[in-house]
């Protein structure tokens, strides 16, 4: 397994900049669009709840169950980008993710943050 497999983040060919941040240096605000999101909701795959369960009793990182968040998260982040290209933005600030239970099938990842339209200073 790669870098890939337990990392994640926007890629360098993105047109839409996503920081964590209030502000980004360097651009200014120059038209707030609001609030976006991009929402997914993954089910438990049976083996690896099976694997992980087996691995719970003897200690460790959960692999598998890592490999399935990244791909989670990376999945809502790119729907956040989509939101917000969408809606006229060139930015989203202040990103963060939320991660909750869903009904006990699943687990909700929702990356959401502010659309802005930035310009270079």
């Amino acid at each position: 397994m790669g870098i890939d497999d337990f990392g994640g983040g926007q890629s360098d060919q993105s047109d839409v900049l996503v920081v964590t941040t209030n502000e980004a240096p360097g651009y200014r605000v120059e038209k707030v669009i609001g609030e976006v999101f991009g929402l997914t909701v993954r089910s438990r795959h049976i083996g690896s709840q099976i694997g992980a369960g087996l691995k719970s009793m003897i200690g460790g990182e959960l692999k598998g169950l890592t490999k399935t968040l990244v791909q989670t998260r990376n999945q809502a982040m790119e729907r956040l980008v989509e939101q917000a290209q969408a809606r006229g933005a060139n930015a989203v600030l202040m990103m963060r993710f939320d991660v909750t239970e869903a009904a006990d099938v699943g687990t909700e990842v929702c990356a959401y943050g502010t659309a802005v339209v930035l310009v270079r200073v």
